[in-house]
């Protein structure tokens, strides 16, 4: 039967890319059997080091210097609010001093996205309006008007075209980040469905 796969990925990687990245290998002829653990960044390495998974997949912006890591993609963080938010109505973009002083709906600590707008704004801002463990929890707090978040746009597309949220510009940092793959060993991942996994993500890279 197919190989018996165990990866880890964090959320906006596990919900938006590795279902489109396993038809795509299904189509080349490979079919793993995969299980895999949604969770945050720092849990996916964990499981990494643990060797309780063969692969994981991340975008938080932690170093992981202890890991074998590849650039698989790229993702960019976006600011939106609830159509009836004011910034919603904004002419310009918030600057990101600004938004450092903003409570915001966030993810729980160890998330890749929020440690990641941690870093781009220079450190933790003021305490979380609310603070939930999923990127749907997130997205549908602030449509219900607890405050404006930050999430990767993989997270938010459709609510985007949709018009359930609008995106806010933001002036004065850099909001983009790398999706990696994360292993334990040697230079190259491990052989297999893991291998394949890493090269076809490589290859369908946003530029």
């Amino acid at each position: 039967g197919a190989a018996r796969v165990r990866w880890a990925a964090s959320m906006p990687v596990a919900e938006h890319l590795v279902p489109g990245w396993l038809a795509a290998l299904r189509r080349q002829g490979d079919a793993p059997r995969v299980v895999l653990t949604a969770t945050n960044s720092t849990a996916v390495a964990e499981l990494v080091r643990s060797g309780a998974v063969d692969l994981g997949l991340v975008e938080g912006p932690d170093p992981l210097a202890d890991l074998q890591q590849v650039v698989v993609g790229r993702d960019e963080l976006v600011l939106v609010v609830a159509p009836e938010h004011p910034w919603a109505r904004r002419r310009g973009p918030v600057e990101a001093a600004v938004l450092a002083r903003t409570p915001l709906v966030t993810r729980e600590v160890g998330s890749g996205t929020r440690t990641a707008l941690e870093q781009a704004l220079g450190g933790p801002g003021p305490a979380p309006v609310l603070e939930v463990s999923t990127a749907t929890a997130v997205r549908e707090s602030v449509r219900a008007g607890w405050g404006p978040a930050v999430l990767s746009r993989l997270a938010v597309a459709g609510y985007l075209r949709e018009r359930r949220l609008v995106e806010v510009a933001v002036r004065g940092v850099d909001l983009g980040r790398r999706l990696r793959a994360i292993w334990v060993g040697g230079a190259m991942p491990p052989p297999g469905p893991a291998r394949d996994l890493v090269a076809l993500a490589g290859a369908a890279r946003l530029p």
